[in-house]
């Protein structure tokens, strides 16, 4: 009987399936992961509760979808310009000490902003209570991304040792992400429309910290904090330069690209929760709203699982620029559908272009960014997917009002339309640049080349 190997990870591999891809039962394997990936799944519900919890509760005191966007849309640009600091000060401090206060004081701001408008309080009062509501929301995803991380990259300086698990991570992280945006909307709006419109944004600030403070007392999986200057460790010379500055992981180029991409993806999350909204109540059956985000978003759920089981032969900034425009021909006949049958397909289409994008953009992060900076870095992605979101559901909203609830299915496809062209022009950022003769080829892949 041949004999097996205990790796770095804690999982074990036998000499005939060493060249094989791992798989998601592996990756489950590794010692410790679910110690943080049950509290990291209960914690991030909230995340994709807030935006649709505001817009339903904010929509049945006010009257109006514009409005009930717009102050969607100020907690979600708070929250992506206040994650990539929460992001930074996890990595210096450690994310326990980011967690414990942040979930009590975003239980606070969701239980201030849900009194303010069950009291018709003025507009003004709302949009200021959003903002503290969006700063604080806990980023849990890209802490758990940072433990997977620290157990799975490698300890040399140019990571050649990272397990190929960590592919698998990315994919796996994505795919419950999708799962989660399948049961956070469904179940805000059944909440909201069978208990009462407030009960999503209280359900969610309850489960912001039961899950948050779970998460957070499980500190043997957290990658260390690191309060000096910048890591010793890089992939490409972008990214050692600005860990030896200590600037922001944004002054990364390849980032700020992937940040253009992901604005475009939270687009798509925006423009179809509002339009959905909108879309449904105008047919007066509510109730379809949380069952066609649904579908949208198992599609998502359904491309991630399939994106990491395969074996991928080509480079991810390939998989980026061949995803990107298909999803981007998906939301072009949105606008058109007038009947539920035909906007689930197409939901259903674009939820299945997603998920290629964005485990690829999560992928390259790996080899962008060094290890200290990455809890930011991911920080600027989840962000940049929030802002997106924010601006579509914004746009759409008042797309919604003024020209009837199928307009709004036009912002999605502008939103994935001009990412498209950012990414086609910049596509060279994505490419680590080699400080030695090892270029990256996305997480765990790395090949030997020229370098002039």
């Amino acid at each position: 009987m041949a004999s097996t190997v205990t790796k770095r990870d804690g999982t074990t591999q036998s000499p005939q399936s060493s060249g094989k891809r791992p798989g998601y039962g592996q990756l489950l394997r590794t010692r410790g992961a679910w110690t943080f990936l049950v509290p990291g799944f209960l914690a991030r519900q909230p995340f994709a509760m807030l935006t649709i919890g505001i817009v339903l509760l904010v929509e049945h005191t006010t009257g109006s979808f514009g409005t009930a966007g717009a102050v969607s849309a100020t907690a979600g640009v708070s929250m992506a310009l206040c994650a990539p600091q929460s992001g930074k000060l996890a990595d210096r401090f450690g994310q326990a000490a980011v967690l414990l206060p942040g979930v009590l004081i975003h239980a606070s701001a969701i239980s201030l902003l849900t009194a303010l408008a069950l009291l018709d309080a003025p507009l003004w009062a709302l949009f200021a209570a959003a903002v503290p509501a969006g700063a604080s929301v806990p980023q849990i995803g890209p802490m758990v991304r940072a433990r997977w991380a620290a157990k799975l990259g490698g300890s040399s300086p140019d990571g050649r040792d990272a397990s190929p698990l960590m592919t698998t991570a990315a994919a796996f992280e994505s795919v419950t992400d999708e799962f989660t945006f399948v049961i956070g909307p469904v179940l805000a709006t059944a909440l909201c429309a069978g208990i009462h419109p407030a009960a999503g944004l209280i359900t969610e600030a309850a489960l912001t910290v039961v899950g948050g403070l779970l998460f957070a007392a499980q500190r043997a999986t957290q990658p260390q904090p690191h309060r000096g200057g910048a890591a010793r460790a890089g992939s490409g010379a972008d990214a050692v330069a600005a860990a030896e500055s200590g600037r922001s992981a944004l002054s990364v180029p390849g980032v700020r690209v992937l940040a253009a991409v992901f604005l475009g993806i939270g687009a798509v999350f925006g423009g179809m929760q509002v339009s959905l909204t909108a879309f449904t109540e105008d047919l007066g059956q509510p109730g379809l709203n949380g069952v066609l985000y649904g579908i949208f978003a198992a599609g998502n759920m359904l491309a991630g699982v399939a994106c990491g089981a395969i074996q991928w032969r080509r480079s991810p900034q390939w998989r980026l620029l061949t995803a990107y425009p298909l999803l981007t021909l998906a939301t072009a006949p949105l606008w058109a559908a007038h009947a539920v049958p035909l906007l689930g397909a197409l939901g259903l289409l674009v939820g299945l272009c997603i998920a290629p994008a964005l485990i690829t953009g999560y992928t390259l992060v790996e080899s962008l960014v060094p290890a200290h900076a990455r809890t930011e870095a991911f920080t600027w992605l989840t962000g940049a997917v929030a802002l997106g979101q924010a601006a579509a559901a914004t746009a759409a909203g008042q797309l919604a009002d003024g020209f009837g609830p199928s307009a709004g299915f036009l912002i999605p496809l502008a939103g994935t339309g001009l990412a498209l062209v950012t990414l086609v022009a910049l596509r060279g950022r994505l490419v680590p640049a080699s400080s030695g003769r090892v270029a990256a080829r996305g997480v765990g892949h790395r090949v030997t080349v020229s370098v002039d």
